[in-house]
């Protein structure tokens, strides 16, 4: 089970959340993104999250935006994965291989079918917003539920310390996404919130697990 904290700017609160056990640290290169973060920006975060425990993974949030660039920033950065919240059609996605992780933001459910789209290890479901994400408004935990029964899910989309515990038990997920949820202001990470998001996230994890 995954726990991801997205939209890192701040090599310390990107150090922290790897040295608590976070997963999956984003940096987003989407430049109309509040947590936008520019390449030097990016390789020093990048740094401290592997200088804290060289086995958190990294992933990239691209919209729409040239593969050539998608695939220069990854090697560059070394990304793990290509986390892409545009239009980008399967066969941009596919020139990623399993390093592509595409978003898919769920209004209707007719939104579902477009997880059979895309041949990638995992989906992110969101919440639509102009914003690709982030904007904190709590993302269709029946979709979402939906959604992790066909394939293997991200949940993101207002997630909290207070209400993670809720959306695992509602949509059992692979796993939870945070980055508003858990900010004193964009880009700028709580440690307190990340360390009770982590842990109410690993305890209802452990939860569903015992339960099946």
């Amino acid at each position: 089970m995954i726990v991801k904290i997205c939209g890192l700017t701040r090599p310390d609160d990107a150090a922290f959340a790897a040295g608590i056990g976070v997963d999956w640290l984003g940096l987003n290169f989407w430049p109309s993104s509040p947590r936008f973060v520019e390449r030097v920006q990016a390789a020093e975060v990048a740094a401290a999250a592997r200088a804290a425990r060289p086995g958190v993974l990294l992933v990239g949030i691209f919209v729409d935006q040239p593969i050539e660039e998608v695939l220069e920033v990854v090697e560059a950065i070394g990304l793990d994965y290509a986390q892409l919240h545009g239009e980008e059609p399967p066969a941009y996605v596919g020139q990623l291989g399993s390093r592509a992780l595409k978003a898919i933001p769920l209004a209707r459910p007719g939104d579902l079918d477009r997880l059979d789209e895309y041949s990638c290890p995992a989906f992110l479901v969101d919440t639509p917003s102009p914003g690709r994400g982030g904007s904190g408004a709590v993302c269709d935990w029946e979709l979402a539920r939906r959604a992790a029964e066909r394939r293997r899910v991200l949940l993101a989309g207002g997630l909290t310390p207070d209400n993670v515990g809720a959306a695992i038990a509602a949509v059992s997920p692979y796993g939870v996404d945070a980055a508003s949820g858990v900010e004193s202001a964009p880009g700028h990470k709580e440690p307190g919130l990340v360390e009770q998001f982590v842990l109410a996230a690993r305890a209802a994890f452990e939860r569903a697990g015992a339960g099946r």
